[in-house]
Parts: structure tokens; C-alpha cells; sequence
């Protein structure tokens, strides 16, 4: 086998890929509005998103009454940010060393910024999109309501939209990103049923549809996917008015 060859044509493709994140960013990244400027930054802001954990730790409450489980859900949440974001940013970031758009020195400077925000030097992987896909993986596989996971499922996606809007990363960087967030997020989820399977059977599908198949009830589900929506609403007022 000519591993040369081989060498070379992984090095072409890697280039080639390289080539077309770039596109595909520069086809995303920013506008001319200074109203979608505003949403983005107050939708890429952590504290934005504080409602909207609480809404979640609220439905573990009304729906587990054994504080060891309630610890238990809450200390896998935590798991997969240390799975995801921590792994991601203190290990494959500074090892892979990949610029992140803002900082690339081929398209950097035709990047589209806001507020001057740039990010790190590195982006590879996206830590927004794997710990929040994480998150919404493990709720999806917890709660087991349709209307639920969607929300959670877009909630991810809204902060993935906002990094590229950003040009802070690469659509590459989101995709992989989304991958780890999947599989970090389901591997928590079965070590929480393996770590609760002396506690209440999970996952048995209730007698009355007032129950999700994960054991919620159903109106508590609608508060999270409320609080979701209500925020979007508010960050395209402050927007407006700003």
C-alpha cells in the first residue's frame, strides 16, 4: 500500500473540507441588521438562558419525590457539561488548535463580527453546541415527551445559530459538536438508569395520558417549552428597543 498516496489524499480532502466550512460560514455569518445584532447577543448571553434552567430543575422537582433522584438527575446534568464542554475546551480545543473563523488567517478578516466579539483563538469543537445538545439529549431520553424534546432539541439549535451567526465557529465545528453533545448526553442517561435501577422502574408506559412514558406529567412538561418561547419573545423586545 503507497501510505504516501493515502497521506496525500487525506491531507486534499482535509483541505477540501477546510475549504468549504469556510463557504458555508461566510454564507451564515452576520447581516446587515443591526435588530438581529441585538438578538443574537442577548440570545449567545448565559444569563439569558437562567429562566429556562430553572423551568427544567422545577419539573425534576414536581416530578421525582425522592431527593436521591433528584440529586441523581441533577448530578448527571452536571456530568454532561464535565463530558462535554470541559472535555472539549481544556482537551480537544488546544489540541487540535483549529482558528476559529474570527481568527483564521484566510477568512478572518472578511468575518462578519458583533461588538467586536471574536471568541478564543480555537473552536474546534463547539462547546455551545455539545453541552447544550447534551442537555437536550439527556432531558429527551428522561422526560420522553415529543412536545418536550422538540423544545429542547431547538433550544440547542437557537445557540448553535447563534454561533455561527457570531463567526466564532465553523458549521464543521457545530456538527461535531451536536455528534459528541448525542452521545455524551445518551451515555449519561443509561449510566443514571443504571445507577437508579433499585429506585422506581423508569421508562413503562403509564395507564392515563396525563404521563409521559419517562414518568412526567404532561402539563409540567409545558412549562419548560413556555419559559423557551417566552424568552425569545422578550430578547426580540429588549431588541427592538434597544
Amino acid at each position: 500500500m503507497d501510505y504516501s498516496a493515502l497521506l496525500l489524499a487525506s491531507e486534499g480532502f482535509l483541505d477540501w473540507a477546510q475549504d468549504v466550512d469556510r463557504v458555508a460560514l461566510l454564507a451564515v455569518n452576520g447581516s446587515d441588521s443591526l435588530f438581529l445584532d441585538s438578538v443574537v447577543h442577548i440570545l449567545t448571553t448565559p444569563i439569558t438562558w437562567v429562566p429556562f434552567y430553572i423551568s427544567l430543575f422545577y419539573l425534576v422537582l414536581k416530578n421525582n419525590n425522592s431527593l436521591q433522584r433528584i440529586a441523581f438527575i441533577v448530578g448527571c446534568a452536571g456530568l454532561c457539561i464535565l463530558f462535554a464542554g470541559a472535555v472539549d475546551d481544556l482537551i480537544v480545543k488546544p489540541t487540535v488548535a483549529r482558528w476559529r473563523p474570527t481568527h483564521d488567517p484566510v477568512i478572518g478578516t472578511l468575518v462578519d463580527v458583533v461588538n467586536g466579539y471574536r471568541g478564543g483563538k480555537y473552536g474546534f469543537f463547539s462547546a455551545h453546541a455539545c453541552n447544550t445538545f447534551s442537555i437536550a439529549i439527556f432531558f429527551c431520553w428522561l422526560v420522553r415527551s415529543w412536545a418536550l424534546s422538540l423544545n429542547m432539541i431547538l433550544w440547542s439549535l437557537v445557540n448553535c445559530w447563534t454561533r455561527l451567526y457570531l463567526g466564532v465557529h465553523f458549521p464543521g465545528d457545530i456538527l461535531v459538536g451536536l455528534i459528541w453533545g448525542f452521545t455524551v448526553g445518551t451515555s449519561v442517561y443509561f449510566f443514571y438508569r443504571y445507577m437508579t435501577r433499585h429506585m422506581r422502574a423508569e421508562g413503562r408506559r403509564y395507564i392515563s395520558t396525563d404521563y409521559t412514558d419517562g414518568g412526567y406529567e404532561r402539563p409540567s412538561c409545558d412549562i419548560p417549552v413556555a419559559v423557551f418561547y417566552f424568552t425569545l419573545i422578550i430578547a426580540l423586545l429588549i431588541a427592538t428597543y434597544q
